[in-house]
């Protein structure tokens, strides 16, 4: 999954919470073996190796997420989108490696989700650019955390708490009081700029500090705008409190890449959703639901 992936439970027994705990992680790992973009046998490796040339017939879960993520970018009129991995892949954060403008601009035909092509009867995908690559990066990880708490609810677990990277799912409360779920400052990871009383609920947070460098005084993301294939630059960060972190997941990337304006305004028309936006002046924004 590329993260750290945190699990609090409580259980009737140690047997039992041990086994609830590793059946996170063995929804994890089943999620990271399928759509891992870094693994060669992964059924999302083989789809970008393949898929311009024939379709691939995929997992269902697989076919399902890429469908979703195909809904989030009609939503947000292409801000989301799977295919900015098109250009994504050029870039290596830990070696501080980027694109020039002459190879982003050589690479931008390629970024458009209308490229991907989703045959519900065959649960096939095939791209119509010979370029297309796709990366679940702003979705995946939320689903895998819904998955896992639904897994947990299987097993009778009434209180539960599933964090992969910045998608955290809560299961009930925090036996009696509501689980204190913090948002953290996007330039100093020992301070939080938000503390939230929650329960029963799901946060995801989209932050610049995730995997970055920094060069010239410019930061450099993962978080790429589909429309210029460089990072998006209005916020530091994004919250979506909601009922569900694979939404929760795609509607932070989505309102980062949108900004402050135009997300939350967003996020104003959809009911059991509410961000909280840090913009890069480092003001805090909030939708409509939590002003009220």
């Amino acid at each position: 999954m590329g993260t750290n992936i945190e699990v609090q439970v409580w259980a009737e027994s140690k047997d039992v919470g041990d086994a609830a705990i590793a059946k996170v992680f063995e929804q994890m790992e089943a999620v990271n073996q399928l759509m891992s973009p870094y693994i060669p046998s992964s059924n999302l490796a083989i789809v970008n190796r393949d898929a311009a040339n024939e379709p691939v017939v995929v997992d269902d879960a697989l076919f399902r997420l890429i469908k979703e993520a195909q809904a989030f970018s009609e939503l947000t009129h292409g801000a989301f989108d799977i295919t900015f991995a098109s250009i994504g892949f050029m870039y290596d954060y830990r070696h501080k490696a980027k694109p020039n403008q002459q190879s982003i601009e050589a690479a931008l035909d390629a970024v458009n989700y209308h490229h991907i092509v989703l045959n519900e009867a065959e649960h096939s995908v095939s791209f119509k650019h010979e370029n297309v690559k796709i990366d679940l990066g702003g979705i995946a990880k939320g689903y895998a955390v819904d998955i896992s708490i639904e897994a947990l609810a299987d097993m009778g677990i009434e209180h539960a708490l599933v964090t992969a990277g910045g998608d955290t799912r809560l299961l009930g409360d925090r036996r009696g009081r509501p689980w204190m779920v913090g948002i953290r400052d996007p330039r100093d990871e020992t301070r939080q700029a938000v503390t939230l009383p929650l329960a029963d609920a799901a946060i995801s947070t989209s932050g610049d500090y995730e995997r970055y460098f920094e060069e010239n005084g410019t930061r450099y993301h993962h978080i790429l705008s589909p429309k210029t294939g460089k990072s998006a630059n209005e916020v530091q960060s994004v919250s979506i409190i909601g009922p569900s972190s694979t939404i929760n997941d795609g509607l932070s990337t989505s309102v980062f890449v949108l900004g402050v304006v135009e997300g939350i305004t967003l996020i104003n028309t959809l009911p059991d959703y509410e961000a909280i936006v840090l913009d890069k002046h480092r003001k805090l924004h909030y939708s409509t639901g939590l002003t009220q």
